[in-house]
């Protein structure tokens, strides 16, 4: 009886060991994770637009804002998946950097009220433009990923008067192996 207890104890000892050791391993990953900073992360509200510029070169597109500051940007279109985009305020300040080519960002845009320049300032040019003259629209699409994960595109639709008139994401062909040869 003694025998089968300790050997039942072991067992259990030998299970949370497991256990344990699992949990340590994920915790361990899930920090290593948090650690992962992504470049347009490093920056504060306040900093100098010159380190912005110092970290990813000169921008390859500029806007100006309404508020008299700019936008500053850096695409990885037409095949990457990523712009990020600092807004410098007036006196040269940083007010935030983010990467723009994201759902909560495209899920901002307001159909029927924002325009072709409303879309070209929050998220630089478009990878491809394209009219459909059956539906009468013009479409700008952007490559992105979703979740880190699924390769998507994001399209903007445009009536004729330059206006949103409606949004869609479709899975990126390009990162599609059934797909890739049909283009």
């Amino acid at each position: 009886m003694l025998n089968r207890l300790t050997a039942a104890f072991s067992a259990r000892l030998s299970i949370a060991r497991r256990t344990a050791r699992g949990a340590l391993v994920a915790c361990a990953g899930a920090l290593a994770l948090a650690g992962c900073v992504q470049p347009w992360q490093q920056f504060q509200a306040g900093d100098d637009a010159s380190s912005v510029i110092a970290r990813f070169g000169p921008p390859r597109e500029v806007y100006n804002l309404p508020d008299g500051g700019k936008r500053l940007m850096w695409p990885t279109q037409p095949l990457g998946e990523t712009t990020v985009a600092a807004d410098i305020d007036a006196s040269g300040k940083v007010v935030n950097v983010r990467q723009v080519l994201q759902p909560l960002e495209f899920y901002r845009a307001e159909i029927g009220k924002w325009t072709q320049t409303d879309v070209l300032v929050n998220f630089g040019r478009p990878v491809e433009t394209s009219y459909f003259p059956l539906m009468k629209k013009q479409v700008w699409t952007y490559r992105y990923q979703e979740d880190g994960v699924w390769y998507m595109l994001y399209s903007f639709y445009f009536d004729n008067d330059g206006i949103l008139r409606m949004t869609q994401k479709t899975p990126d062909p390009l990162h599609d192996p059934d797909r890739r040869s049909l283009f």
